[in-house]
Protein backbone atom coordinates (compact mmCIF):
# COMPACT_ATOMS: atom_id res chain seq x y z
CA UNK A 1 0.00 0.00 0.00
CA UNK A 2 2.76 2.78 0.62
CA UNK A 3 4.57 1.39 -2.32
CA UNK A 4 1.08 2.36 -4.30
CA UNK A 5 0.97 5.52 -2.53
CA UNK A 6 4.29 6.47 -2.99
CA UNK A 7 4.10 6.07 -6.71
CA UNK A 8 0.98 8.22 -7.52
CA UNK A 9 1.92 11.16 -5.05
CA UNK A 10 5.16 11.02 -7.54
CA UNK A 11 3.33 10.51 -10.25
CA UNK A 12 1.45 13.73 -9.53
CA UNK A 13 4.21 15.93 -8.21
CA UNK A 14 6.01 15.10 -11.50
CA UNK A 15 2.91 16.35 -13.59
CA UNK A 16 2.12 19.17 -11.19
CA UNK A 17 5.08 20.63 -9.90
CA UNK A 18 5.92 23.34 -12.86
CA UNK A 19 2.56 25.29 -12.08
CA UNK A 20 0.09 23.21 -12.94
CA UNK A 21 1.33 21.17 -15.65
CA UNK A 22 2.48 22.38 -19.12
CA UNK A 23 0.56 23.91 -22.16
CA UNK A 24 1.25 21.06 -24.27
CA UNK A 25 1.16 17.99 -22.03
CA UNK A 26 3.49 14.58 -22.17
CA UNK A 27 2.46 11.46 -21.76
CA UNK A 28 2.46 11.48 -18.12
CA UNK A 29 0.74 14.62 -18.08
CA UNK A 30 -2.03 13.12 -20.38
CA UNK A 31 -2.40 10.26 -18.72
CA UNK A 32 -2.88 12.31 -15.12
CA UNK A 33 -5.72 14.66 -17.23
CA UNK A 34 -7.46 11.25 -19.04
CA UNK A 35 -8.24 10.10 -15.26
CA UNK A 36 -9.00 13.67 -13.79
CA UNK A 37 -11.45 13.47 -17.04
CA UNK A 38 -13.01 10.10 -16.79
CA UNK A 39 -13.85 10.44 -12.77
CA UNK A 40 -15.01 13.59 -13.44
CA UNK A 41 -17.64 12.99 -16.14
CA UNK A 42 -18.82 9.69 -13.64
CA UNK A 43 -19.47 11.61 -11.15
CA UNK A 44 -21.57 14.04 -13.10
CA UNK A 45 -23.21 11.16 -14.32
CA UNK A 46 -23.86 9.05 -11.73
CA UNK A 47 -24.86 11.39 -9.03
CA UNK A 48 -27.80 13.79 -9.46
CA UNK A 49 -29.76 16.23 -7.34
CA UNK A 50 -26.64 18.24 -6.84
CA UNK A 51 -25.37 21.07 -7.90
CA UNK A 52 -22.39 21.12 -9.85
CA UNK A 53 -20.45 23.30 -6.50
CA UNK A 54 -21.77 20.18 -4.23
CA UNK A 55 -20.71 17.44 -6.65
CA UNK A 56 -17.13 19.06 -6.57
CA UNK A 57 -17.30 18.70 -2.92
CA UNK A 58 -17.21 14.70 -3.17
CA UNK A 59 -15.08 14.47 -6.55
CA UNK A 60 -11.54 14.53 -4.70
CA UNK A 61 -12.80 11.80 -2.23
CA UNK A 62 -14.04 9.15 -5.06
CA UNK A 63 -10.63 10.09 -7.51
CA UNK A 64 -8.57 9.45 -4.99
CA UNK A 65 -10.19 6.19 -4.26
CA UNK A 66 -10.52 5.36 -8.01
CA UNK A 67 -6.62 6.28 -8.58
CA UNK A 68 -5.52 4.66 -5.54
CA UNK A 69 -7.63 1.56 -6.88
CA UNK A 70 -5.76 1.94 -9.93
CA UNK A 71 -2.66 1.46 -9.51
CA UNK A 72 -2.35 -1.17 -6.35
CA UNK A 73 -4.61 -3.75 -8.18
CA UNK A 74 -2.17 -4.57 -11.10
CA UNK A 75 0.54 -4.37 -8.38
CA UNK A 76 0.94 -7.69 -8.08
CA UNK A 77 1.72 -8.08 -11.64
CA UNK A 78 5.12 -6.98 -10.86
CA UNK A 79 7.49 -9.72 -9.87
CA UNK A 80 8.28 -9.89 -6.46
CA UNK A 81 5.56 -7.48 -5.60
CA UNK A 82 1.82 -8.59 -4.42
CA UNK A 83 -1.76 -7.04 -4.78
CA UNK A 84 -2.81 -5.56 -0.82
CA UNK A 85 -6.55 -5.76 -2.61
CA UNK A 86 -6.14 -9.96 -2.52
CA UNK A 87 -6.40 -9.17 1.39
CA UNK A 88 -10.00 -9.74 2.52
CA UNK A 89 -9.41 -7.61 5.75
CA UNK A 90 -7.87 -4.72 3.52
CA UNK A 91 -10.51 -4.64 1.24
CA UNK A 92 -13.30 -5.38 3.72
CA UNK A 93 -11.81 -1.97 6.38
CA UNK A 94 -11.97 0.36 2.51
CA UNK A 95 -15.56 -1.11 2.14
CA UNK A 96 -16.90 -0.44 6.06
CA UNK A 97 -15.12 2.99 5.63
CA UNK A 98 -17.14 4.18 2.24
CA UNK A 99 -20.11 2.59 3.30
CA UNK A 100 -19.57 4.54 7.26
CA UNK A 101 -19.17 7.70 5.01
CA UNK A 102 -21.76 7.68 2.57
CA UNK A 103 -24.13 7.11 5.34
CA UNK A 104 -22.61 9.93 7.25
CA UNK A 105 -23.51 11.97 4.25
CA UNK A 106 -27.25 10.46 4.36
CA UNK A 107 -27.82 11.40 7.82
CA UNK A 108 -26.06 15.05 7.13
CA UNK A 109 -28.41 15.52 4.11
CA UNK A 110 -31.88 14.34 5.25
CA UNK A 111 -31.60 13.74 9.20
CA UNK A 112 -34.22 11.21 10.36
CA UNK A 113 -35.83 11.18 7.01
CA UNK A 114 -32.92 9.63 5.63
CA UNK A 115 -34.97 6.08 7.15
CA UNK A 116 -37.56 6.29 4.93
CA UNK A 117 -35.08 5.60 2.40
CA UNK A 118 -35.96 1.95 3.96
CA UNK A 119 -39.33 2.34 3.08
CA UNK A 120 -40.07 2.30 -0.58
CA UNK A 121 -43.70 4.55 -1.48
CA UNK A 122 -46.82 3.12 -1.83
CA UNK A 123 -45.79 0.10 -0.40
CA UNK A 124 -48.84 -1.33 1.64
CA UNK A 125 -49.02 -1.37 5.56
CA UNK A 126 -48.78 -4.74 6.11
CA UNK A 127 -46.13 -5.27 4.12
CA UNK A 128 -44.02 -2.62 5.92
CA UNK A 129 -42.04 -4.31 8.29
CA UNK A 130 -41.20 -7.37 6.10
CA UNK A 131 -39.55 -5.18 3.44
CA UNK A 132 -37.80 -2.29 5.99
CA UNK A 133 -36.54 -5.65 7.31
CA UNK A 134 -35.30 -7.04 3.89
CA UNK A 135 -33.90 -3.25 2.76
CA UNK A 136 -32.26 -2.97 6.03
CA UNK A 137 -30.84 -6.13 5.12
CA UNK A 138 -29.61 -5.23 1.57
CA UNK A 139 -28.65 -1.85 2.52
CA UNK A 140 -25.87 -3.35 5.32
CA UNK A 141 -24.62 -5.65 2.79
CA UNK A 142 -23.20 -2.63 0.99
CA UNK A 143 -20.51 -2.72 2.89
CA UNK A 144 -19.71 -6.22 2.61
CA UNK A 145 -20.36 -6.21 -1.53
CA UNK A 146 -17.85 -4.08 -2.28
CA UNK A 147 -15.02 -5.35 -0.72
CA UNK A 148 -15.95 -9.31 -1.51
CA UNK A 149 -16.42 -8.38 -5.23
CA UNK A 150 -12.91 -6.65 -4.95
CA UNK A 151 -10.96 -9.18 -2.40
CA UNK A 152 -12.68 -12.64 -5.31
CA UNK A 153 -11.48 -10.87 -8.65
CA UNK A 154 -8.25 -9.91 -7.25
CA UNK A 155 -7.51 -13.50 -5.77
CA UNK A 156 -9.09 -15.26 -8.27
CA UNK A 157 -6.94 -14.31 -11.20
CA UNK A 158 -3.85 -14.15 -9.15
CA UNK A 159 -4.40 -18.11 -8.06
CA UNK A 160 -5.03 -19.03 -11.82
CA UNK A 161 -1.88 -17.62 -12.64
CA UNK A 162 0.46 -18.77 -10.08
CA UNK A 163 -1.32 -22.35 -10.28
CA UNK A 164 -0.63 -22.28 -14.36
CA UNK A 165 3.17 -20.65 -14.17
CA UNK A 166 4.28 -23.88 -11.46
CA UNK A 167 2.54 -25.83 -13.71
CA UNK A 168 4.47 -24.59 -17.36
CA UNK A 169 7.78 -23.97 -14.91
CA UNK A 170 7.92 -27.62 -13.68
CA UNK A 171 7.22 -29.10 -17.54
CA UNK A 172 10.03 -27.09 -18.72
CA UNK A 173 12.54 -28.40 -16.30
CA UNK A 174 11.45 -31.97 -16.99
CA UNK A 175 14.31 -32.76 -19.83
CA UNK A 176 11.73 -34.54 -22.32
CA UNK A 177 10.95 -33.00 -25.41
CA UNK A 178 7.31 -34.26 -25.92
CA UNK A 179 7.09 -31.98 -22.15
CA UNK A 180 9.09 -29.10 -23.54
CA UNK A 181 6.83 -28.93 -26.83
CA UNK A 182 3.50 -29.76 -24.61
CA UNK A 183 4.98 -26.77 -22.02
CA UNK A 184 4.12 -24.20 -25.00
CA UNK A 185 0.58 -24.78 -24.75
CA UNK A 186 0.58 -23.76 -20.77
CA UNK A 187 2.70 -20.82 -21.51
CA UNK A 188 0.88 -19.03 -23.96
CA UNK A 189 -2.19 -19.49 -21.80
CA UNK A 190 0.03 -17.92 -19.03
CA UNK A 191 0.24 -15.00 -21.42
CA UNK A 192 -3.42 -14.86 -21.74
CA UNK A 193 -4.57 -14.89 -18.66
CA UNK A 194 -1.80 -12.63 -17.70
CA UNK A 195 -2.98 -9.72 -19.98
CA UNK A 196 -7.10 -10.77 -19.40
CA UNK A 197 -6.15 -9.77 -15.05
CA UNK A 198 -4.44 -6.96 -15.97
CA UNK A 199 -7.76 -5.89 -17.78
CA UNK A 200 -9.68 -6.78 -14.72
CA UNK A 201 -7.75 -4.90 -12.26
CA UNK A 202 -8.40 -1.99 -14.06
CA UNK A 203 -12.01 -2.63 -14.54
CA UNK A 204 -12.55 -3.39 -10.85
CA UNK A 205 -11.22 -0.33 -9.91
CA UNK A 206 -14.08 1.44 -12.89
CA UNK A 207 -16.43 -1.32 -11.09
CA UNK A 208 -15.97 0.03 -7.37
CA UNK A 209 -16.28 3.35 -8.50
CA UNK A 210 -19.22 2.85 -10.03
CA UNK A 211 -20.79 1.55 -7.33
CA UNK A 212 -19.74 4.27 -4.86
CA UNK A 213 -21.10 6.81 -7.19
CA UNK A 214 -24.42 5.04 -7.14
CA UNK A 215 -24.19 4.10 -3.00
CA UNK A 216 -23.96 8.18 -2.82
CA UNK A 217 -26.49 9.01 -5.31
CA UNK A 218 -28.79 6.75 -3.14
CA UNK A 219 -27.87 8.36 0.11
CA UNK A 220 -28.53 11.58 -1.57
CA UNK A 221 -31.59 11.42 -3.37
CA UNK A 222 -33.08 8.42 -1.47
CA UNK A 223 -33.86 6.03 -3.87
Amino acid sequence: MMLTLVLVLVGFFVVTKKGGGKAVPNALQSLVEQIYDFVLNLVNEQIGGLSENVKQKFFPRISVTFTFSLFRNPQGMIPFSFTVTSYFLITLALSFSIFIGITIVGFQRHGLHFFSFLLPAGVPLALAPFLVLLELISYCFRALSLGIRLFANMMAGHCLVKILSGFAWTMLFLNNIFYFIGDLVPLFIILALTGLELGVAISQAHVSTISICIYLNDAINLH
